[in-house]
């Protein structure tokens, strides 16, 4: 089968710069897509399945771990995941923390000789899967595994800026103001349910009661005790007390119930690893 590939890059001369490379390095691969954001990355891929994405960190909308992780949790279970490779102008640390994971990586400016080592790994995994004619399965719980793995690397996971391991967690968060027109609610976090992404603002549920808050997700996890809260998918952090039950399909996503509440949230299977038996 053909390559393809898909360039998610919000700078233009750079991602031309890339597609002018890997034509030349690797004739046979065809560009599927070129996007400047995350949001449409993501579209794109999931559409047009490509053997290999090509990340941006820094992106609009949706930071390129952010994209990978939006992938591992919408990818069809039957079909092939792409390779990922980050294109990152981290430091040094953020970069090591991306090869101890195995999921390959390219520094701005890409240098022609390191975008040929790649083309060799990507090339020569590629002709394993064909080769091994492994489940497609296989290959996305292997590419879940990575992003666990790298999305919990100190200074790497998604938001982090370069230069962030080791940085002083700010103080936890004890109450939510949510204002409504001229009325500040104060919600103790000690009564919150869950926190769920809609759009730019946060639902905030409590038994009773739900708010929305002008914060991002991303902004509002640092401010949360993971012990406390559990992130059971990239738009939803669930306090784990107030899980009932979690029942796995065999996509691998796990639908859980809370206790007092009739909806049934979906954690994804990035997050399963959370809801096995003791």
């Amino acid at each position: 089968m053909t390559p393809t590939a898909l360039i998610a890059e919000d700078e233009p001369l750079l991602a031309a710069a890339l597609q002018a490379d890997l034509a030349s390095l690797w004739p046979e691969l065809v560009i599927a897509a070129n996007v400047g954001d995350g949001l449409s990355a993501v579209a794109q891929a999931l559409a047009l399945r490509p053997s290999v994405c090509f990340l941006d960190i820094r992106m609009p909308g949706q930071t390129g771990l952010e994209a990978a992780q939006a992938l591992a949790e919408d990818w069809p279970a039957d079909a092939p995941f792409p390779l990922l490779v980050f294109v990152t102008a981290y430091d040094q640390y953020a970069v090591s923390a991306f090869e101890a994971q195995a999921v390959d990586y390219l520094v701005k400016p890409v240098e022609t000789a390191r975008l040929a080592a790649c083309i060799k790994r990507l090339q020569t995994r590629l002709a394993d899967r064909r080769a091994e004619a492994a489940p497609a399965a296989a290959g996305l719980a292997s590419a879940i595994d990575q992003l666990r793995a790298l999305l919990s690397a100190p200074g790497a996971g998604p938001g982090a800026a370069p230069g962030t391991a080791g940085a002083a967690s700010p103080p936890r968060l004890e109450v939510i103001q949510a204002g409504v027109g001229n009325t500040v609610h104060l919600v103790p976090v000690a009564e919150v349910l869950y926190f769920e992404a809609a759009d730019k603002y946060v639902r905030v549920v409590t038994a009773d009661r739900e708010h929305l808050i002008r914060l991002s997700l991303r902004e509002l996890l640092p401010q949360l005790d993971a012990q406390v809260f559990w992130q059971v998918h990239r738009g939803l952090v669930v306090r784990a007390s107030a899980i009932a039950t979690a029942v796995r399909d065999e996509s691998g996503k796990v639908f859980l119930s809370l206790r007092g509440r009739n909806e049934r949230l979906t954690a994804s299977r990035l997050y399963a690893h959370l809801f096995k038996g003791m």
